[in-house]
């Protein structure tokens, strides 16, 4: 008795034993989805915003996720007029998609689809996106210095809670920030506070730190990202009316949220 055994894929489910001259041939029949072939269309609902493939360019990288999401296991799930669905705004799909189609980069809001990027995980993209001139500068110049200075990102949460606690029926929110340059700096820091007239307690400090860039610098950041979650704000030097003999020190700013 022989025994042979073939796969191939059909288009009907099941397993059918066929006698014949008593060599046994069994039938594995496979059903590959349209939807899942490489060459099918595709339609995609991300978000709300519509969107026509095929299957081949959503897994052209197959690392990524939409490539895992169109591999079949688990099956993507759809909309009601049967598209298939993916709960994320869609706003730059698009540029993604584009990219996907002819790896061509997006000529505006790089950061947004770079960050859409590294969601779906789709490598090339992320990294060719990182190396045009303004991520360049963001990623390696910019968020290279924050990292330096100590307690930078905490501190723009704390100014922001500050300045939300002191908006109640007010037009706008001044907060008191300490910018140490240097380590000389930081040890003045307990005989500048006591110069201050204003309320000590809700004096936020940056620095000191240990790269090139300087206050002005520091302070454009403060103003960037605070304006960047869409607050209205404004930087400018804290100035107290002195005696002749005291000291007074220039390491103080104001920073004004205005509200309305």
């Amino acid at each position: 008795m022989q025994r042979q055994l073939f796969w191939f894929h059909a288009g009907a489910q099941g397993r059918h034993l066929l006698d014949q001259n008593i060599t046994y041939k069994v039938f594995k029949y496979e059903v590959i989805p349209l939807s899942l072939q490489h060459s099918a269309v595709v339609q995609l609902n991300v978000g709300g915003h519509l969107f026509v493939t095929t299957v081949g360019t959503l897994k052209k990288h197959p690392e990524s996720k939409l490539a895992e999401l169109f591999s079949g296991n688990p099956k993507p799930r759809t909309d009601t007029q049967g598209r298939y669905f993916i709960d994320r705004d869609g706003a730059h799909f698009g540029a993604v998609l584009e990219f996907l189609r002819s790896d061509r980069l997006p000529a505006e809001s790089i950061q947004e689809v770079h960050k859409e990027a590294v969601y779906y995980n789709i490598k090339p993209l992320s990294k060719r996106l990182e190396e045009t001139p303004r991520l360049f500068g963001e990623l390696v110049a910019r968020q290279q210095f924050l990292s330096r200075v100590p307690h930078y990102k905490e501190n723009i949460e704390v100014l922001i809670r500050i300045a939300r606690a002191e908006a109640i029926a007010a037009r706008q929110s001044t907060i008191l920030i300490c910018v140490m340059r240097t380590e000389e700096d930081f040890g003045l820091y307990d005989n500048a506070l006591k110069s201050l007239d204003a309320d000590k307690e809700s004096v936020v400090t940056f620095g000191p730190w240990k790269a090139t860039p300087s206050v002005k610098d520091l302070l454009d950041c403060v103003k960037m990202d605070i304006e960047s979650q869409g607050y209205s704000v404004s930087v400018r030097p804290n100035v107290e009316q002195k005696g002749f003999m005291s000291k007074s020190y220039d390491f103080f700013y104001r920073v004004t949220f205005t509200w309305w």
